[in-house]
């Protein structure tokens, strides 16, 4: 099954389905379409689109032909609201683009008209649907394609309830309106679904996913899930157990963390050192690798625990991949001491200065506020930390204007350079895959959970969990870590990547009354604190007035 998710529907299939999570989308104008009065419709394709809505939003290139009609397609992209609304609400990343809603995202003022997070609610209802559509014509098809849909729809669950808290639930095809499930009732269910389909519930018809196995690009499977990602799921699920259902699973998430750490997955270490296809000596670090053009074909891919396809030619969007690498840059970036012509490997359209680091990720490296100006690698090489990727040249470590891209150090962790020197596919869009998960946060996970479970001091397992990580990055090791100084490797190895506003929240370090403040945080140049109930966000308006089972969450 290793199709190009673009070409794979028919331009009949569009699967604007009702029912299921009717309220999710019956206010816009949606044609539904059942697939079982489509002859042309088959289980391979109605598969393909379950995995496709995580790599583009609709079923032409660059995101046209959307899946939700009256939203535009980078507003509706999964990961591109994921980003927006767990970076630009933190302290690590701010926008200076007046694209409504980006300022109420970085001043943390969002309500329940806001037009992103519509965007984000939206998509993610419209995939479980497809998920719950693809149940319901071809469960009986094929159980491991079966187990693999049932992931599908628990993630993006998961996602639904992490972001919006209490939400409309259903997982059949009907006309009515679905049920509002509390947090701790979706945790439930999706616990439920990731056991059965990794095999921990003997009750369950055989719908089980393959066992952990790394692939590469161009290999058989790949971008499909194994019991991996069902694993880190859990992991996941269960280290924020405590904010979601009130009652810590430290030792759970500890267990399955460790499991992904002790698949065929594995931290990706080795580095890229040799002579490209031009014969000029190149050396990447490991980290780098992990966000570079060729992801996905070099050993970097063996980390990728749900790797999603992006190929400049075949999967393209403005959401995944592509918005990473250009909305982080601007034409006087040139990260890449190989050939300091480029920006970012991409030659159209790459540049456009918007997304950039607060200074509190910056500090997490050069707590001093002494990074020298220069291109990333040279910030690499004085921050001891492969992972400190900042453009700094020309720019000023705080953001006191918000427009202007100048302002806040840029971020060169994306690109679509590769290791060889070889050129991408497309000058516009980007060969880079998306990582929805990696190794790396089963061993951080594994480190966090231990350390709370000793009472907020790392055991010498967490430590050496920590340390690999450090050590991938030739950062310094140390004997001992903290609850704080775990939450700061969090940031160091996953900033820019989507989660940082669960972790904060995880760590009491977001809304409410906390020790902790950023630059613009709650709209105030010196950061102030916002309420509480912003941990979770709106449910959006449309969908309250469309279904009448749903109640706002408290606050708004």
């Amino acid at each position: 099954m290793n199709k190009f998710f673009k070409y794979i529907l028919s331009a009949a299939v569009v699967l604007m389905m009702g029912g299921g999570l009717t309220s999710c989308i019956n206010d816009l104008d949606v044609e539904p379409i059942d697939p079982s009065l489509q002859s042309d419709v088959t289980p391979e394709q109605l598969f393909n689109k379950c995995y496709s809505v995580f790599a583009t939003s609709g079923n032409n290139g660059g995101d046209d032909n959307v899946d939700v009609d009256g939203l535009d397609g980078g507003f509706q992209h999964k990961y591109r609201q994921m980003w927006n609304s767990n970076e630009l609400t933190t302290d690590e990343a701010i926008c200076g683009w007046g694209d409504e809603g980006i300022p109420s995202y970085c001043h943390n003022t969002y309500d329940a008209s806001h037009p992103m997070l519509r965007g984000y609610y939206y998509g993610l209802c419209i995939g479980i649907t497809f998920c719950n559509q693809y149940l319901s014509e071809f469960g009986d098809y094929d159980a491991t394609m079966t187990a693999e849909v049932r992931f599908l729809r628990a993630f993006q669950f998961y996602l639904l309830t992490d972001a919006f808290g209490n939400i409309p639930f259903a997982t059949t095809i009907s006309g009515d309106n679905p049920e509002q499930y509390s947090r701790a009732q979706v945790c439930e269910f999706i616990e439920k679904e990731l056991k059965a389909i990794v095999g921990e519930d003997d009750s369950d018809n055989g719908n089980i996913l393959h066992d952990p196995q790394p692939k590469k690009y161009g290999e058989a499977g790949y971008g499909r899930v194994d019991k991996a990602a069902a694993w880190m799921l859990l992991a996941r699920l269960y280290l924020n157990s405590e904010v979601y259902t009130g009652t810590p699973r430290w030792a759970d998430a500890a267990t399955y963390a460790k499991k992904v750490m002790d698949s065929n997955y594995k931290l990706f270490t080795a580095g890229y050192a040799g002579n490209g296809i031009d014969g000029v000596y190149r050396e990447y670090s490991a980290y780098q690798m992990l966000f570079m053009g060729d992801n996905g074909k070099t050993d970097a891919a063996y980390e990728a625990v749900f790797p999603v396809i992006q190929d400049g030619l075949r999967t393209t969007s403005w959401g995944g991949t592509n918005f990473l690498i250009c909305s982080t840059a601007d034409a006087d970036m040139h990260p890449n001491q190989y050939d300091e012509t480029e920006v970012n490997g991409l030659y159209n359209n790459s540049a456009w200065g918007g997304n950039r680091a607060r200074p509190e990720l910056i500090r997490l490296f050069f707590p001093n506020d002494d990074a020298p100006a220069g291109h990333a690698y040279v910030l690499a090489m004085a921050a001891e930390d492969d992972r400190a990727l900042f453009e700094t040249e020309g720019r000023y470590l705080n953001v006191e204007d918000e427009s202007n891209f100048k302002y806040g150090y840029a971020v060169a962790k994306f690109n679509n350079f590769k290791c060889d020197g070889s050129k991408g596919s497309d000058i516009t869009f980007a060969d880079s895959h998306l990582f929805y998960m990696r190794v790396a946060e089963a061993y951080l996970t594994y480190a966090e959970a231990l350390t709370r479970q000793n009472g907020g001091v790392a055991p010498a397992e967490a430590v050496a969990a920590i340390n690999a990580i450090r050590g991938r990055a030739h950062a310094l090791q140390r004997n001992r870590y903290t609850l704080d100084q775990i939450l700061d490797e969090w940031g160091r190895e996953f900033y820019f990547e989507g989660r940082r506003r669960v972790d904060l929240i995880r760590f009491g370090k977001f809304g409410g009354n906390t020790d902790y403040q950023w630059q613009w945080k709650g709209g105030v140049y010196a950061g102030r604190d916002f309420e509480a109930f912003r941990n979770v966000f709106a449910i959006p308006t449309d969908d309250l007035i469309a279904n009448s089972k749903l109640q706002q969450n408290p606050g708004y």
